[in-house]
């Protein structure tokens, strides 16, 4: 890849393995499946620019993290109009057509819940259920301290606790939030 500090070969294996975690993260934190995409593409051509900048000594996932959540705040200061959160598709093993409808509706009403809340306890859940990030990681990539990650995490379960429509069962499937 000219002009790039990494292999055609790096970026692609980058692009493979985090693509679809990126895509998810930019999903929640925008809300528009089109944005979504365009923050997806920017994460990663800013990656593959600036990957002389990464240490190799740490992980990367926490890293390509930390550049989707740049460029999604980015984006969203600049927009002043945010849609509901669309469906996120269900991956994983196979169930019955009813398991997976039932599923389906938990995880949507969940995910409209979630987008609810302000941006900043957003980032906090997206990044610690949906990608699966520790807190210690989260609040690297929100560049926070541990202990407003954990206040942050602990208000956004409070308010969806709140949230008189929520099911509270949807919000013990932590499978749900994945």
């Amino acid at each position: 890849m000219k002009d790039y500090p990494i292999t055609e070969q790096q970026a692609k294996d980058m692009f493979e393995a985090h693509s679809a975690y990126i895509y998810g993260i930019a999903l929640m934190m925008t809300k528009q499946r089109v944005l979504a995409d365009d923050i997806t593409q920017e994460t990663f051509l800013r990656a593959f620019a600036k990957y002389h900048l990464y240490d190799p000594s740490r992980p990367l996932r926490p890293w390509l993290y930390r550049i989707a959540v740049n460029t999604s705040r980015n984006l969203l200061r600049r927009k002043t109009w945010i849609q509901l959160l669309a469906g996120v598709p269900i991956e994983g093993k196979e169930h019955s057509a009813e398991s997976i409808a039932l599923h389906s509706e938990n995880q949507l009403e969940l995910w409209q819940a979630v987008s609810h809340l302000s941006a900043k306890l957003r980032e906090v859940i997206s990044l610690h259920y949906y990608a699966g990030l520790s807190l210690p990681e989260t609040a690297e990539v929100l560049s926070i301290p541990l202990g407003t990650c954990k206040s942050r995490l602990h208000a956004a379960l409070r308010k969806l606790r709140e949230c008189g429509e929520l099911d509270p069962g949807v919000l013990m499937m932590k499978e749900g939030l994945k």
